[in-house]
């Protein structure tokens, strides 16, 4: 596997040349808007890059973007993996092991997730405090690099604190309604039963997706500080739990991504 980081991040910067990113940021469904914003120097097609996965979702693009937001010069994966796609762990990883090669120094995660909350609304953000992982596997399964981190990475912080209480400042600065919470990473891609929504909220969730948490252990693992944030697309609130879409949740993930992106321009950008 570290051949194959290494190998990977040479081939992106003999095309990218001197530019090195301090932020990576990955996007999440319906959230790719944010690439507008981003004074865009080079693309890659992630099937032109070796040993990098490809996204078998239709509304996710495979796209690496490098240019500046903020001033700052970034790298975002436009498309983001998932378990339920067929990867393993260590290939929905894979991307953010890059990134730390190319030279970002702290990562910006976005996905949509559910509402388990119930004063958390269909709409609303939620910048993650901490999460439940659910999931069967665990990227850091089998030999461990010590390049690339601990055999025992901590998790007692796996979300900074200190940008999490920036994105809150910025977001109430900006009237925008913005939770704080506990994100519970499910395998999907079915959505969950009645019964399974009030397991995880018994057990501690606010929110629940089927992404964000393997990139997080591993940015964890190579020592990368984290901040993430999820758009609400539905809400699992078992009294009045209503049939779900992907068209609706891409929809809500639209209108609610321009609060988003002013959240993480500004966060991105050190206002």
């Amino acid at each position: 596997m570290l051949d194959n980081i290494e190998s990977t991040a040479r081939y992106i910067k003999n095309r990218i040349g001197d530019f090195e990113p301090e932020v990576g940021i990955i996007l999440g469904t319906g959230l790719g808007g944010l690439v507008k914003d981003i004074v865009v120097e080079k693309q890659l097609m992630y099937s032109n890059i070796p040993d990098f996965p490809i996204s078998t979702l239709e509304f996710h693009s495979g796209k690496l973007i490098f240019g500046t937001l903020g001033g700052v010069k970034v790298v975002a994966m436009q498309g983001r993996l998932h378990y339920y796609e067929g990867y393993n762990m260590q290939q929905i990883t894979f991307p953010v092991r890059v990134m730390k090669y190319l030279g970002i120094k702290t990562l910006y995660v976005s996905n949509a997730s559910g509402s388990l909350n119930p004063d958390f609304k269909k709409g609303d953000l939620m910048v993650i405090a901490d999460h439940i992982n659910l999931q069967p596997q665990n990227p850091l399964i089998g030999r461990n690099y010590e390049e690339l981190g601990p055999r025992f990475p901590d998790m007692s912080q796996p979300y900074q604190r200190t940008l999490i209480d920036k994105a809150l400042s910025i977001a109430a600065a900006n009237n925008i309604t913005c939770h704080k919470g506990v994100y519970v990473a499910v395998t999907g891609p079915n959505l969950e039963t009645k019964a399974e929504y009030t397991y995880l909220r018994i057990i501690g969730g606010d929110a629940v997706g089927m992404s964000t948490v393997p990139e997080v252990i591993v940015a964890n693992h190579m020592g990368i500080p984290v901040f993430a944030i999820s758009v609400l697309t539905d809400e699992g609130f078992t009294d009045v739990l209503e049939p779900v879409s992907l068209e609706e949740i891409i929809r809500v993930a639209e209108e609610a991504e321009p609060k988003l992106t002013l959240i993480l321009k500004n966060l991105i950008a050190g206002n």
